[in-house]
């Protein structure tokens, strides 16, 4: 699995017992990493999660998630069949910026916007109620996209474009905005991501936010120092619970001209 999408799991107890759970041994995969229909992937993700999202800076989106009285919470990890489920957990810079969409409907009106390492898509769920003319969810696992879909009908949407190829690196396409919620949790990617969002800027102007919740990759990075911090919202108890030591989470707007 490419590192370019991954969720920073190690960073929240959710992380850890998932990261436990799905990473002691080795998991048994569909052949080839072929997976099947999108109405088998349906009925799993439907059997296997729970519809939450109450507890979060955004309660009025709804979500498939993992919580404790799911299955593969606690199952023995050789029995999980698919890459890790990072879009099972609604992660705090993807909350921050979702919220910070939904106070702020302007910034997405009538923008194409690319929701990138979109997860559960809540972000895309937020440009999509916000009036976005086109919403792109990119994110490298099928599963993810699945969900993604999964999650827009339960809030009364159409589903965006899902690609699960990776984008980063390729050749920017014209989208107005780009949102990216916990996505610098790896120095090499943080690096990677500058480039391209450089990029992306220089060719057709595209405003980013980043979602963030200062995590040490994050605030150590060069882009740190191209931010404009727009908002920062405090985390519910709920949260602070399953993320050790983050207490707030940050949005931020990128300004490679800083």
């Amino acid at each position: 699995m490419s590192a370019a999408l991954l969720m920073p799991l190690k960073c929240s107890r959710h992380g850890k017992l998932i990261y436990k759970v799905f990473t002691q041994t080795q998991r048994h995969r569909y052949l080839s990493n072929v997976y099947p229909s999108a109405e088998h992937l349906r009925k799993f993700i439907s059997e296997n999660t729970e519809i939450t999202g109450e507890q979060s800076l955004t309660p009025e989106i709804r979500l498939r998630l993992f919580t404790p009285r799911c299955r593969f919470w606690r199952e023995r990890p050789e029995l999980w069949p698919f890459d890790d489920p990072y879009w099972a957990i609604y992660w705090p810079g993807g909350q921050a910026l979702s919220r910070y969409v939904l106070d702020n409907p302007e910034v997405c009106r009538d923008q194409t916007v690319l929701d990138l390492g979109s997860g559960c898509g809540a972000s895309a769920i937020a440009a999509k109620l916000c009036g976005a003319a086109h919403v792109v969810a990119n994110d490298i696992d099928t599963v993810a996209a699945v969900a993604t879909q999964m999650n827009c009908e339960l809030n009364g949407l159409e589903p965006p474009v899902c690609v699960t190829t990776n984008m980063i690196g390729s050749e920017p396409d014209a989208f107005s905005l780009i949102l990216l919620g916990d996505m610098f949790y790896d120095e090499a990617l943080a690096t990677h991501l500058h480039s391209w969002l450089d990029s992306c800027v220089r060719v057709h102007g595209t405003k980013v936010l980043i979602g963030d919740p200062g995590r040490a990759q994050f605030e150590s990075h060069s882009i740190r120092q191209l931010l404009h911090q727009l908002a920062q919202f405090d985390l519910p108890e709920s949260v602070r619970e399953e993320n050790y030591g983050l207490t707030f989470s940050s949005v931020w707007c990128y300004r490679p001209e800083l």
